[in-house]
């Protein structure tokens, strides 16, 4: 998802004035907009669906960061201890 200069920085008055043309515009290239007002950036708007997508996959990568140090750390469980933990054969 790269952003796209020429397309996805858009002043806030033109969300204003035509709101419709924004959703649709994420929704379609799936490439969050930059809103800026008086040239700096104040907000972004992104497709939910893409948003929740972000974040799943942000909540995946943390868990396999955390289990990557627990494995370095020691801290693991043989499947088999799993397994007679959970009383399942």
């Amino acid at each position: 998802m790269n952003t796209k200069f020429s397309e996805d920085i858009v002043p806030i008055s033109v969300l204003k004035v035509n709101p419709g043309k924004i959703v649709k515009q994420v929704r379609e290239v799936h490439r969050p907009v930059v809103l800026t007002s008086r040239g700096r950036g104040v907000a972004v708007v992104q497709d939910l669906n893409d948003y929740e997508a972000g974040l799943e996959k942000q909540a995946f990568m943390k868990a396999v960061v955390e289990g990557m140090v627990d494995l370095e750390e020691g801290r693991e469980i043989s499947l088999a201890d799993i397994k007679k933990k959970l009383n399942v054969k």
